[in-house]
């Protein structure tokens, strides 16, 4: 792959400050709308279930770069996991948008929030993280990737396992 020449760099930064601004702010105005009559219950294990294969493939590509130097795997399953996450993101929005909100009633509720609190802010950075990372790599530039790659994949890692945890926590709770 071939360095981007610098309009397209451009061009292919400001979609993803568009991106990043955009998602959150979308989610936002979505979990403001509610859809009666439609029963998507069935979704927050699914897409907790969306959070642990994004984790294990996560660990997957960081082995096949770093152990069998695979970059062909290591890309195909960076793929995966991104369209993983556009699925779990979609899933999830679709379940906030037909049902209310849950209430955590345990005994760990100060423990629930710091790592719901903490999963959703960094799912709102790790959305530009993981774009410019992809995007050096996309572009050819290896060495800037790894210099992101190394702060992108342990947050993008905790956004996916959190997302388990929370749902671990809040699931004895959930209306049916």
């Amino acid at each position: 792959m071939e360095l981007l020449d610098q309009n397209k760099l451009k061009r292919a930064k400001t979609l993803i400050y568009i991106l990043s601004a955009a998602i959150p702010l979308l989610v936002v105005v979505l979990f403001g709308i509610k859809i009666e009559g439609v029963n998507l219950s069935f979704l927050p294990p699914f897409y907790a279930t969306i959070n642990g294969l994004t984790a294990l493939i996560l660990v997957l590509a960081l082995v096949a770069i770093k152990q069998k130097k695979n970059m062909k795997i290591h890309r195909s399953l960076i793929r995966l996991c991104l369209i993983l996450s556009l699925v779990f993101l979609g899933s999830y929005v679709a379940y906030h948008m037909t049902s209310d909100s849950t209430v955590y009633g345990g005994d760990y509720r100060i423990l629930y929030l710091i790592i719901l609190i903490s999963h959703i802010m960094l799912s709102v950075v790790i959305v530009p993280m993981v774009l410019f990372t992809y995007l050096f790599a996309w572009q050819g530039n290896y060495e800037k990737h790894k210099k992101w790659a190394k702060f992108t994949w342990p947050l993008w890692f905790y956004v996916a396992i959190s997302g388990v945890v929370v749902y671990v926590m809040i699931s004895p709770y959930y209306l049916n």
